[in-house]
């Protein structure tokens, strides 16, 4: 992948660099130059988080309905360092039961059930056997349960061991 930036930080500096002369040399009301320092502002922030999802950093939205699981790390909580702990996982997307053709890292909440099975689930990859995840939302988190589950820590996520492939006839 392409490292873009420092052309994107050059990008900012011109940005900054004409919104300071327009601040500087227009008769605009005071209020008009603050706004415009305002939005110029946040859209670097905004920026910032949008490169970082496209850089590789884990995703905190959530995970597809339905993926095959690729691979997992476990953060285990620990109270000495005030770590909450957390489930990073490597999946891709299932739609209308097809790849999708891009995998993605996911950070979810740890929970203790979860990583007991991602870590059967993990000792089943590498005996071969490919795993099928799919999401739930909780029971009676109401009819938009779905919009939480990346940040729902009661959220079901279970693996399981995907179907044998159906080979084509002779």
């Amino acid at each position: 992948m392409t490292d873009y930036t420092l052309p994107l930080t050059l990008l900012y500096v011109v940005l900054a660099f004409l919104l300071l002369c327009l601040c500087l040399f227009t008769p605009w009301r005071l209020w008009v130059k603050a706004g415009m320092i305002a939005v110029v502002t946040g859209s670097y922030f905004f920026a910032q988080g949008a490169f970082m999802n496209m850089r590789g950093w884990p995703s905190y939205e959530q995970l597809p309905r339905k993926f095959v699981l690729l691979a997992s790390v476990i953060e285990e909580p620990n109270k000495e360092k005030g770590s909450k702990g957390a489930i990073y996982v490597w999946v891709n997307g299932l739609e209308e039961n097809r790849l999708v053709p891009q995998p993605r890292a996911y950070k979810v909440p740890y929970q203790k059930e979860f990583h007991a099975s991602l870590n059967e689930a993990n000792r089943k990859i590498r005996q071969g056997i490919n795993q099928i995840g799919s999401t739930e939302a909780p029971a009676g988190s109401g009819a938009m349960g779905w919009l939480k589950l990346a940040a729902d820590p009661n959220a079901k996520i279970k693996i399981s061991d995907a179907p044998a492939p159906q080979l084509p006839e002779k």
